[in-house]
């Protein structure tokens, strides 16, 4: 008897809610928010994704309307009696389940819009029948979470109600189930997911497969001679080490001798802290003569250690093999994890690595030194800005900076939008005074034919179609610019901006944005990689027919 009066306030508050009617303008509100979230956005998605991204859109309308309806009961405001409700309810329910059905049919072909912008086949007949069985599944999950966070608000509710006015105990109530939740899920389930992460991501940048041995030639990290172990190099490192093309390479694409390119990469654990790992890394390169080749790169991974060889090959080939390049890894994660876990962390190796590397550089006799460039991609991208301060290269600044897919939160990147000459478009931003920064895009490369360019020359790459590059924190209340008419190539004519639905297909479009062609979205080409590098670093003895090979080699690459 005493167990189950100890269960009584529980079976009180949760048992009422969980039976409690559908809100009729939840429901309504809900549908319309679903139907939103059908319309188009820049990257196409299978239907169990685009069912996630309903569903959750449906919870966001549900719980707007439920907060309007009881912030109008609050204050005391008319409402329909029960039987009345009820039979608003059903017709309201038949209403918004029609809707829902008709946004799912109607958005196959809205996703095929995508998909054709993006030279994509259609999506399938199946698209329809998974969007809804992912998205009825996870509506049916947020409602039940919702009653449960009603269930909690009522149990907190019911002693304080014994001490404080009827108002304020709401208030408290509700603001301590508010606090439940957070803690639930940032505490222990975002926290748990985290963890596991971290440690798959570390297992895997530990693996040493058997076709990874170390390299016998000495001027290769982790060789005999080499400062850096092997092992230390990481995942990504020991590809990057091992990447082509090699020496032979070169001189088969160019038709003339080549060097062997020299790639010096430091791992997270090749040392304990980023001014140590910056130390060795410059070690290294004064070991293998990288400050005695023509183009020195500092070259600034993504999250996970990951550097693009599309990105990096043909700068190669075009210089013959006569350069170096240096890659620090800051984290073993992706991009957008490594965001949420630790963000400053790439930011202060990239200082590191580049006070290191332009320290030495700028002691060295102009005539005998090589030129510097930066290059980054996406997060790479972003720390390779911020690794760059103004007072500490005005007087002896770097050749150029190559950065491509920046970011939205990036530095200079949305500065150089926002400043934009006007008639330049949001997706191709023209600056005001063109003499350090430009940009091109797989279609349009006209900037760079204008004169009068560097040093430094700073040169971004960008696809329109590209969610990264162009999210923005304030699409929850504003349409952003790109979006506005003339649009880039790749972007559907069918995107609408919804207020609160385009941020969130944003949100899911930077998750899935590798899932496209090469060319297009996040997904960067080496002949883009190739034009930019060819603009910034204007290399001598590379002809024509060379930069046809180049083309030819790297599509047998899949670069």
């Amino acid at each position: 008897m005493r167990n189950r009066s100890l269960l009584n306030p529980f079976r009180a508050a949760f048992g009422h809610r969980l039976r409690a009617p559908l809100s009729a303008a939840g429901v309504l509100a809900g549908a319309c928010f679903w139907w939103a979230a059908l319309t188009p956005s820049l990257i196409p998605r299978d239907g169990v994704m685009q069912g996630v991204i309903a569903g959750l859109s449906f919870g966001v309308g549900y719980g707007l309307a439920v907060a309007a309806v009881a912030l109008w009961k609050w204050l005391g405001l008319p409402v329909t009696g029960a039987t009345s409700a009820a039979r608003v309810r059903r017709w309201v329910v038949l209403a918004a389940a029609s809707l829902m059905l008709a946004g799912a049919i109607l958005g196959d072909g809205w996703q095929d819009a995508v998909r054709e912008a993006l030279a994509l086949p259609p999506s399938g007949w199946k698209w329809p029948v998974s969007l809804l069985a992912a998205g009825i599944g996870l509506i049916a999950v947020l409602l039940l979470a919702g009653r449960f966070f009603y269930g909690l608000r009522d149990l907190y509710g019911a002693p304080l109600r014994r001490v404080l006015p009827e108002r304020a105990a709401l208030v408290f109530a509700s603001l301590l189930a508010a606090w439940s939740f957070w803690a639930l899920g940032n505490g222990f389930l975002l926290g748990s997911l985290l963890r596991g992460m971290d440690a798959s991501y570390r297992k895997i940048d530990a693996l040493v497969p058997a076709d990874e041995q170390p390299p016998t030639d000495p001027l290769k990290p982790g060789s005999a001679l080499s400062l850096l172990p092997w092992e230390s190099l990481g995942h990504e490192g020991r590809k990057r080490v091992l990447a082509s093309p090699g020496r032979d390479e070169v001189s088969a694409i160019t038709g003339r001798p080549a060097k062997e390119p020299l790639r010096v990469y430091v791992g997270l654990n090749s040392a304990a802290t980023p001014d140590d790992r910056a130390a060795v890394a410059l070690a290294e390169m004064k070991r293998v003569g990288a400050f005695d080749r023509r183009i020195l790169v500092i070259t600034t991974p993504t999250g996970t250690g990951w550097i693009d060889p599309a990105a990096m090959a043909p700068l190669e080939v075009m210089h013959h093999g006569d350069v170096a390049s240096v890659a620090v890894q800051y984290s073993y994660l992706p991009s957008w994890l490594t965001l949420l876990v630790d963000p400053g962390y790439g930011e202060e190796t990239a200082h590191a690595v580049f006070g290191a590397v332009h320290g030495h550089w700028r002691t060295l006799p102009e005539e005998n030194r090589p030129r510097l460039f930066l290059f980054g991609l996406s997060l790479g991208s972003l720390h390779s800005d911020l690794a760059t301060e103004a007072y500490a290269v005005a007087g002896d600044p770097f050749d150029g900076a190559f950065w491509v897919g920046p970011p939205f939160a990036s530095r200079q990147w949305p500065r150089l939008i926002a400043t934009r000459r006007e008639g330049s478009p949001a997706w191709l931003p023209a600056a005001r005074h063109a003499t350090v920064f430009r940009s091109i895009t797989a279609d349009d490369r006209s900037q760079l034919a204008a004169p009068d360019w560097g040093p430094p020359k700073v040169l971004y790459l960008q696809y329109p179609s590209d969610p990264i590059v162009f999210f923005r924190k304030d699409m929850w209340w504003r349409e952003p610019d790109w979006m506005k008419p003339p649009r880039g190539p790749g972007v559907s004519p069918a995107l609408t901006w919804w207020p609160g639905i385009s941020f969130i297909q944003g949100v899911f479009d930077m998750m899935t944005a590798t899932t496209v062609p090469k060319g297009r979205g996040h997904v960067y080409a080496g002949r883009d990689y190739a034009e930019g590098w060819r603009a910034l670093t204007q290399p001598p003895e590379f002809d024509a027919a060379a930069a046809a090979r180049l083309a030819a080699w790297m599509e047998a690459q899949d670069l």
